[in-house]
């Protein structure tokens, strides 16, 4: 058992030597864009006339899940940037609109992300007790993109189309 702990440590120890070397801003940036890619499929699939579908009442519709996967990046990505986010939810969530803030937003994810330096990324902010860093606010952001487009996958499901395959 000793010797199986020794050889965890070591090998944690060790993975930085194996790891790429690529900053944070690289790394958030390469996923980002991955997720901006996965999201706009997802969110083409969808025909227009059903972006207003619920499976539930108490639900957000399609439209409303893509506005909100928009507008919550754009308000993690400018947290971790230390900025407030320029954008504001569009009042429609139709196809079109919902597909162009997408776009919007997640191109300036990618921007602010690519622009970030490690120091940055280190600040810490937010209400005291629930403070994150710049890294913190930009993974739970990635996080929360990923929640909501599964969400929006099963509401495809419902109406019995297919998700595109995930590509990373």
């Amino acid at each position: 058992m000793k010797r199986l702990a020794a050889l965890a440590v070591l090998a944690l120890v060790a993975l930085p030597a194996f790891a790429q070397d690529q900053t944070i801003s690289e790394l958030m940036t390469k996923h980002w864009k991955t997720s901006k890619d996965f999201t706009l499929a997802v969110a083409q699939i969808m025909p227009d006339t059903d972006y207003s579908f619920k499976p539930h009442p108490e639900e957000m519709s399609f439209g409303e899940v893509m506005t909100h996967i928009g507008m919550a990046n754009a308000n993690y990505v400018a947290r971790a940037a230390g900025e407030k986010n320029p954008f504001t939810r569009p009042k429609e969530s139709d196809k079109a609109t919902a597909i162009k803030f997408l776009t919007e937003t997640y191109d300036y994810c990618v921007q602010k992300l690519a622009a970030i330096s490690n120091d940055t990324f280190g600040k810490m902010s937010g209400p005291e007790g629930r403070q994150m860093s710049g890294t913190e606010a930009a993974w739970a952001g990635f996080t929360h993109a990923a929640h909501h487009r599964g969400q929006a996958e099963v509401y495809l499901r419902v109406k019995n189309l297919k998700p595109p395959a995930y590509t990373f």
